[in-house]
């Protein structure tokens, strides 16, 4: 189920990624859409931090190094809270740019977890 849901994140967090930085190349200021787009990718973050609090209980334990898994957490979680905040106070197409660089960013970290979750990569 963990790893289901990683990718449904990692696909949410590179579309918003994609969405926000293509506007913010066009010349878009941060809209609702783009701000809601990664407040999408928060809300699933907070899911994930529940599942990973739940999951050793339940036999789940990561299998690669917990300490790394619970960094790239914590970081993926207040990257799109400052992003947001950024672009809330900037209000240019250049934050619009920034909160894609910030989806994007935590789409990767998303992807690390997963592979700390699941299956250590040598």
């Amino acid at each position: 189920m963990i790893f289901w849901f990683t990718t449904l994140q990692i696909v949410v967090a590179s579309a918003a990624g994609l969405f926000c930085a293509v506007a913010g190349i066009a010349g878009r200021r941060p809209s609702d859409i783009s701000v809601g787009a990664l407040a999408l990718v928060e809300a699933l973050l907070v899911v994930q931090v529940v599942m990973a609090i739940i999951a050793p209980f339940a036999g789940n334990p990561p299998s690669g190094d917990a300490l790394e898994f619970w960094v790239y957490l914590i970081s993926a979680a207040l990257l799109p809270i400052g992003g947001v905040i950024w672009a809330l106070l900037e209000r240019s197409r250049w934050s619009t740019v920034i909160l894609g660089v910030v989806a994007l960013a935590v789409a990767i970290m998303l992807w690390r977890m997963q592979v700390i979750w699941t299956v250590q990569i040598g």
